[in-house]
């Protein structure tokens, strides 16, 4: 509880500081879900306080923040994210600061009933027209090649994480295609994605829209690697409330919905989605070996930058997350995804 506690006060004092009218209102922690952000209920305002952890784009506290508004203000022309209300500096009550954001009600995602409503989100997110200037949102000339770049960074932890070395080879082994991928000149057209599109960051409201609530990573790239992500095994298992195990079948019909629903955003799209859904697979894989190697350290003292210290969640958390990672970097877990693959070359366009 103390924890909790100190996140409750820290976030009261904060909004005190800044004259916030909310200062006044009950505040309840809610349930630590995620390894980047605390959220907090602004009881009564229609408002959750998003407190980061950490910055997994690996940027300063105000440089975090600026991002993530830039994330929230973008995403909500789409009509399925939530709004952002106002946002607090960081400041020694708050070392990292926080966003103020519309409290979606609603219940989590139910697999598969609600990939129709999630493919409709994500049309809706990426047919966006994309603004002359980007930034600061993330937008590489080569976003395919930027991926890889973030795959390769992360591959750097393969040997401290302690891999099967059957798991170690089919790893190598899709980094070798991707890099085979990355020599076409070939990409497919761009759009802004969310790149955190797991089924677990949805919610429904009651008249089955879906919206997608966590806009951290928010960036100028391909489609195909959200819908990858919101459906590869490793992203429909994460969450307790929404996990599934998909079908190929299921999961051809998502990627159709998404085409009925994104009309002209959907041109070029299809020759993609089994590609850079293998590149996001890799780089959920990659991941999950950096945080096995990493998730063991002392949490920084400082407040800037990324930090994957275990010592910045729940214990209950904590093994959530090491069960899940555990799970993915198994042989019969990679063999199935790797099987997957094969049955979707039958099922999604070439």
């Amino acid at each position: 509880m103390k924890r909790s506690e100190d996140i409750v006060q820290s976030l009261r004092d904060a909004l005190r500081a800044a004259g916030h009218t909310a200062a006044a209102l009950p505040l309840e922690h809610l349930r630590d879900k995620g390894l980047a952000h605390d959220h907090v209920r602004l009881v009564g305002s229609g408002l959750l306080a998003r407190i980061p952890k950490q910055s997994q784009m690996g940027l300063a506290a105000f440089d975090n923040l600026t991002y993530q508004r830039a994330c929230f203000e973008r995403a909500v022309v789409s009509a399925h994210t939530p709004a952002l209300q106002s946002w607090l500096q960081p400041s020694t009550c708050l070392p990292r600061g926080a966003l103020l954001v519309q409290e979606i009600e609603g219940r989590p995602a139910q697999l598969p009933a609600d990939l129709g409503a999630m493919a409709t989100a994500l049309a809706a997110l990426h047919a966006l027209p994309v603004p002359r200037e980007r930034a600061p949102l993330l937008s590489p000339s080569d976003p395919l090649r930027h991926l890889c770049d973030e795959v390769a960074a992360q591959m750097q932890h393969l040997p401290a994480a302690s891999l099967e070395p059957s798991v170690a080879r089919v790893i190598e082994g899709e980094w070798r295609s991707v890099q085979t991928l990355l020599a076409s000149s070939a990409r497919p057209p761009q759009c802004l994605i969310a790149f955190d599109a797991h089924p677990g960051n949805f919610i429904v409201q009651a008249d089955g829209r879906a919206m997608l609530v966590d806009l951290e990573k928010c960036r100028y790239a391909y489609p195909g690697l959200d819908l990858a992500h919101a459906t590869l095994y490793t992203s429909t298992t994460w969450d307790v409330e929404t996990r599934a195990e998909l079908t190929p079948e299921q999961v051809g019909l998502f990627y159709a919905a998404w085409t009925g629903a994104a009309g002209s955003a959907s041109e070029g799209a299809a020759a993609w989605h089994l590609p850079l859904r293998r590149a996001m697979w890799l780089w959920s894989l990659s991941w999950c070996a950096k945080w096995r190697a990493t998730s063991g350290a002392t949490a920084s003292a400082r407040p800037d930058g990324e930090d994957w210290s275990s010592q910045h969640s729940e214990a209950a958390l904590v093994a959530h997350v090491r069960d899940r990672v555990d799970h993915y970097l198994s042989l019969p877990v990679v063999s199935r995804v790797r099987d997957e693959f094969t049955a979707l070359e039958q099922l999604l366009p070439a």
